[in-house]
């Protein structure tokens, strides 16, 4: 029989019997035989676990449960629960004191145990090292015991950690995230100072990360207190976030003594291969004794030890040794002769500083290598010649010649002249002093006698050409403020230079020099004496009149010298004024070190006097203020709002500050506090944020109530979401969102429209907004007016912006669009159709197009007519393919495109260009493809791939024949306009080129080159074409080379070989003379017409020229080619004029000539045409550029451009070929597109379409 574990438990009475090995925090209540039991699930393993095999009950003894054979022990089988476990070892109990007491490790381990549900057991080694076992349900009350029990435990540390200023937004996160998660997994305190308590400190060799090259980033300074472990662990975490944000700063090691950094200095190899070859950029600041190392920052932590390091051994084992050389070799020991010398010997040379007046000089080195250094030292020391050329005295004139050698940078000149010497004058410390002033030449012998020559001959002309003059310094500024005209007027009438001695010195001389490199200069000394002493009575007139002067010195305390200098200088510069010549020097700048509780001014006595007055009043109003403004008020306001008071990054509290001058302080102590109701309901209460606000009273009030306010209405804030659809937002938003703006401003709302993916409609904005909802937030009266206002432009745009969708043959949306838009455009602007859209994407065979039109009722009917009027136009079409060889297409387009037009003329297509693109399109220049694609109606691409198909076979039949004919009877047998040739190339169907012609080139090499070899080039003709057609016309060029030959032949032809003449037709049209020039353009029009058989004769001719003179400029439009940011601004200038006012008024009779009826009426329905287009070129435009600079791109490789304007346009450009405007003529749409047309190829972009 077998028995299951709870029976066996009820059979030995075990139930509820005690653990007899309880662990150290487990309490053991002794709990009653007779427990109730809990309903047992029969079908539960866990409940009734299966057991091995036994012998029946009844067979064995029964035993004490306590007996030493009892047997294993069965405990009553309950649900199991998973158990988190944690071990760790506390090298050092710090056990805490309470009441004057220590408390013991068992009490430290039951309050934890008490506060937390868990489990520990501890146990202490040898080494007093103590080693906890803890066991809880949960991960989170584990980690919160632990933490409890280290911060009962251990030490209370306080560390402090230096993060560059840079870094603190990352440490602290949005709003305080950051930090607060390094507070809540480690449970210690972390202090951020304040941006204006952070002082700036300099120590040497500080890691600063610095923002630039120059300016040093502030370190601020963190404390961490916590304890002892999770102080280390919140440094650690605070220092991995600085490292992802400055991966490379920038150090400096300061304070270098200076005899030391030069041999810093040469370890810079050293310090390089201590980077590990990581980047680093060692910079030396030889003025500061400063060195900077920038890169990889593990790199340059290290480096930086380095340089440390080795500043301290350098300071161990450097020794010196003076030794005295004249002060005019020191000359030869600077500069260059430093790093030669240390170079050689491994030895720094420091030779006593000029003004000084020891000749000193110290020798710094290794003992070992000083022997080495002195001997280098005085070997470089008397290597070059040194002359001293002494100054003419006494003292008072060397003074007076250095000085005017100093002011005039003669020793630069020098210098310049004579490039291998080397000139030292005194410097004004040594000057000063001195009793003899002498100049100081180097170089070789030879160059500084060239020297001393060309100073000897300045000195000899100085001679008698100075004088000094005593003036009180005080007024110098007075003299050269009012009369700084008639000082530069004395050189210029006297030939005298007057030199102000600089104000800093206070001195009173003032130096008279009379000018010897001056071509005007007189050497008579009797000359040079009167000039000087008529400038000197000038001089001191000038200071009599200025005689008025004086300085007054106030006592202000140190800490009212900023309001008195203001913010930049502004309150001193607006005391001194403009035209006043005040000096006023605050504090430090007035010289005395030991009382900088002072200001000096000095001026003219009644600026003095007025410049004190406003100063102590400044002084008075400060006190004043600092009093009013120490009044300050605080109050709360709901946590809720303080986000939105104080603004995105403090732009809301800064503004109030801003306009009242007041200083702002929100303060939070709690984020919130659980109040208990009753015995089990809880409910929160929000805490209040306090807001303190110092500054005058009255503006400490208004900043109060504004702030009162905004709360309030934020409190009245409510949202409403309107349903509109998602066709009326953009024009209830406005082009650059100007609606919206405007009733965002006008009711004091916040105004949300959805900014959707064209995928997916997923709204992108902050607010989970659908594609037809749009959130209005703000006051409740301002929402409803917004509302109201918002609901009544919908009910506007509902009437007015009609939407119409209809469908169009795919083949006529090309013709509908316009080459770049232009027809779509011109639609839309003459129905006054909002918007016209047309599909991208056309229906599943290709063959219909959706246009969709927005707009009024009446505009959205009226662009569907037209365009549906375009779409009728457009016949059914066809496209068809042909592949012409590469070299065959210059010749069958022509020039400028003419011959493709004239081909698609005589096959019966239209001769109107804007029609005519896209029949035929032949491949783009750099295209490798030969096949040449014609779209159009079946019957006109047949025929102009048949005509195509005849014009390549005869042009693969042709060739190229050479025949000389003089060069000078090549204009009789061109004739006048091309009439005569013309006439032969027709004739006998070939194509004939004279020498200078622009396709001569083109024709590639004759046949018969051989019989030209010794022909001169400018008499060679070449005939291309069938060979027969070629020998015929080469027949009738050669008996026309001869005079009077061409009209012998003619006269022949006409006798014996041509057939009689054909009836010549003829037709009369009237044209009015202002529209001549218009239709002839330029004499292309009669070409045209020569096409189709007919030539024109004119009864009378217009006497006015063809572009309508430029009305003036003054009060033309001005605009500016500035859409680029980066494009520099060009001015040009617009002037639109209207058409024919003063053309000739009549007609004229053009009578047209032709074989064939046919094309008669052609060139007369061509000409009715030309004269419809003209009526409607009712407007000339002047566009004047500021040059001719875009001039070559606005006309393109041969008028390319030119012509492309005119047909995406239909105005007629004409390029100036002397001034710099540009005439454009056509309708009023027509010049505007082309205005803009030209301006944006002028800006040297391409149109966007």
């Amino acid at each position: 029989m077998q028995l299951t574990a709870a029976e066996l438990q009820k059979r030995h009475e075990l139930e509820g019997a005690p653990d007899p090995f309880p662990s150290l925090g487990e309490a053991t209540p002794v709990r009653s035989s007779r427990v109730a039991q809990d309903p047992t699930n029969a079908n539960s393993i866990t409940d009734f676990p299966t057991l091995a095999p036994s012998a029946p009950a009844a067979s064995a003894p029964v035993k004490s449960a306590w007996g030493s054979d009892a047997g294993p022990r069965i405990k009553a089988t309950v649900k199991s629960t998973p158990v988190i476990t944690d071990s760790f070892t506390v090298t050092q109990v710090e056990l805490p004191v309470r009441d004057g007491k220590q408390t013991s490790l068992g009490e430290v381990m039951k309050q934890v145990i008490a506060k937390f549900k868990v489990k520990i057991e501890a146990s202490t080694n040898q080494n007093r090292h103590t080693t906890f076992h803890m066991r809880a349900e949960t991960q989170k009350e584990l980690d919160k015991a632990k933490r409890t029990l280290l911060a009962y435990l251990s030490p209370l540390a306080t560390l402090t950690l230096n993060a560059p200023a840079s870094t603190i937004a990352a440490i602290i996160g949005p709003k305080g995230a950051t930090l607060t998660k390094v507070r809540e997994a480690t449970g210690v305190k972390v202090d951020i100072p304040r941006k204006d308590s952070t002082p700036n400190g300099h120590a040497s060799g500080t890691a600063t990360p610095l923002p630039g090259d120059d300016e040093e980033e502030v370190m601020v300074p963190i404390t961490i207190t916590g304890p002892h472990p999770y102080a280390l662990e919140a440094q650690a975490m605070l220092k991995e976030i600085i490292a992802s944000r400055t991966s490379t700063i920038t150090q400096k090691v300061r304070d270098i003594p200076g005899h030391i950094l030069r041999f810093v200095m040469n370890c810079r190899p050293h310090f390089i291969e201590v980077a590990q070859g990581l980047e680093i950029y060692l910079t030396l600041n030889q003025a500061d004794r400063e060195i900077t190392v920038s890169g990889d920052r593990e790199a340059v932590i290290r480096v930086v030890e380095t340089i440390k390091a080795s500043i301290e051994a350098f300071g161990t084992i450097l020794t010196s040794f003076k030794i005295s050389l004249p002060k005019r070799q020191h000359r030869l020991l600077v500069g260059k002769a430093v790093d030669e010398i240390m170079e050689q010997c491994k030895c720094l040379v420091v030779p006593a500083s000029p003004d000084e007046p020891s000749d000193e000089v110290t020798v710094w080195g290794k003992p070992e290598d000083l022997a080495t250094g002195l001997g280098i030292v005085m070997t470089k020391a008397n290597s070059q010649y040194i002359h001293e050329f002494p100054l003419p005295g006494p003292i008072a004139l060397s003074k007076q010649l250095l000085t005017y050698m100093t002011r005039i940078d003669y020793a630069k000149a020098l210098a310049d002249d004579h490039p291998d010497a080397s000139i030292f004058t005194p410097s004004p410390a040594t000057a000063a002093h001195a009793s003899v002033l002498n100049i100081d030449i180097v170089g070789e012998k030879s160059v500084v006698d060239g020297v001393v020559k060309q100073i000897s001959e300045f000195i000899g002309k100085l001679i008698g050409a100075t004088k000094e003059i005593p003036i009180d310094w005080l007024v110098h500024r007075v003299i050269q403020g009012k009369n700084a005209k008639k000082l530069k007027q004395f050189h210029e009438v006297h030939n005298v230079q007057v030199f102000f001695p600089p104000e800093s010195a206070e001195q009173s001389q003032v130096l008279l020099v009379y000018d010897p490199l001056s071509p005007s200069a007189s050497p008579s000394p009797v000359e040079k004496g009167k000039h000087l002493e008529d400038v000197s009575q000038e001089l001191l007139k000038m200071a009599k009149e200025a005689a008025d002067v004086k300085s007054q010195a106030i006592q202000v305390e140190k800490r009212w010298h900023e309001t008195v200098v203001g913010k930049g200088g502004t309150t001193l510069n607006a005391i001194i004024g403009e035209d006043t010549t005040l000096s006023i020097k605050v504090g430090a700048q007035v010289g005395d070190a030991s009382d900088e509780d002072v200001i000096l001014v000095r001026g003219v006595s009644v600026d003095v006097d007025r410049a004190v007055k406003e100063i102590l009043q400044v002084i008075e109003d400060a006190k004043n203020d600092a009093i009013v403004s120490s009044y300050s008020t605080e109050f709360d306001i709901d946590r809720e709002y303080v986000g939105r008071v104080v603004g995105a990054q403090g732009s809301g509290l800064n503004r109030h500050r801003d306009a009242l001058g007041v200083k702002i302080d929100v303060s939070d102590e709690a984020d919130e506090k659980e109040k208990e109701v009753g015995k089990r309901k809880k409910v929160v209460v929000h805490q209040k944020s306090k807001i303190k606000i110092t500054g005058r009273k009255e503006n400490v009030e208004e900043a109060k109530k504004r702030i009162l306010a905004q709360v309030e209405r934020l409190a009245d804030e409510t949202s409403e979401v309107l349903k509109i659809p998602n066709q009326y937002h953009a024009t209830l938003i406005g082009q650059g969102g100007k609606y919206a703006i405007r009733l965002e401003e006008a009711y004091s709302v916040k105004i949300t429209f959805p900014r959707s993916s064209a995928e997916n409609w997923e709204s992108k904005t902050r607010e989970q907004l659908k594609a037809d909802e749009v959130l209005i937030k703000g006051g409740k009266k301002g929402v409803a007016s917004a509302k109201s206002e918002l609901l009544e432009a919908l009910e506007f745009e509902k009437e007015n912006n009609k939407i119409l969708k209809f469908d169009v043959p795919t083949r006529s949306v090309a013709r509908i669009l316009g080459k770049g838009g232009v027809i779509i455009n011109e639609i839309k602007d003459d129905t006054g159709a909002q918007k016209i859209d047309v599909d991208k994407f056309s229906d599943g065979n290709g063959s219909v197009t959706q246009i969709t039109v927005h707009g009024t009722k009446e505009a959205i009917d009226a662009a569907k007519s037209a365009i549906l009027a375009i779409a009728d136009q457009v016949g059914e079409e066809t496209t068809a393919s042909l592949f012409i060889d590469t070299k065959f297409h210059r010749a069958i387009i022509g020039a400028g495109g003419q011959g493709l037009k004239d081909l698609i003329t005589r096959c019966g297509g239209p001769s109107d260009p804007k029609v005519q693109a896209g029949l035929v399109r032949f491949p783009r220049q750099g295209e490798t493809s030969d096949e040449v694609r014609l779209r159009g109606e079946p019957k006109l691409v047949n025929k102009v791939k048949e005509e195509l198909e005849e014009i390549v076979a005869a042009l693969r039949d042709r060739i190229v024949l050479a025949v000389e004919i003089p060069a000078s009877q090549h204009r009789n047998l061109i004739g006048r306009g091309g009439q005569h040739l013309n006439d032969l190339q027709n004739r006998t169907g070939v194509q004939v080129q004279f020498p200078g012609s622009r396709s001569y080139n083109q024709f590639g090499e004759f046949e018969n080159a051989s019989d030209m070899a010794d022909v001169d080039p400018a008499n060679i003709v070449k005939v291309s074409g069938a060979r027969k057609a070629c020998e015929a016309a080469i027949a009738e060029l050669m008996v026309c080379s001869t005079p009077f030959a061409y009209f012998r032949f003619l006269r022949c032809l006409q006798t014996h070989v041509q057939p009689p003449a054909p009836e010549v037709l003829t037709e009369t049209v009237s044209v009015p003379l202002k529209y001549h020039h218009v239709i002839s353009q330029q004499g292309s029009f009669f070409r045209t017409l020569r096409n189709f058989g007919v030539t024109v004769e004119q009864a009378s001719k217009p006497q006015k020229p063809a572009v309508p003179t430029a009305p003036p400029q003054n009060g033309s439009v001005t605009a500016r080619i500035d859409d680029a940011e980066d494009a520099p601004s060009l001015e040009i200038h617009w002037q639109v004029i209207e058409n024919y006012q003063d053309a000739e008024e009549g007609d004229s009779e053009w009578t047209l000539k032709g074989s064939d009826a046919t094309g008669l009426e052609r060139a007369q329905s061509l000409i009715q045409e030309a004269i419809a287009q003209a009526a409607a070129m009712t407007c000339v435009g002047f566009l004047s550029l500021p040059d001719r600079s875009a001039f070559p791109r606005i006309v393109g490789s041969k008028g390319s451009n030119v012509a492309r304007l005119r047909n995406e346009t239909g105005a007629d450009i004409t390029v100036s070929r002397d001034t710099c405007t540009i005439v454009i003529i056509g309708s009023e749409s027509a010049v505007d597109a082309a205005k803009d047309a030209i301006l944006k190829q002028a800006s040297g972009r391409p149109p966007r379409y």
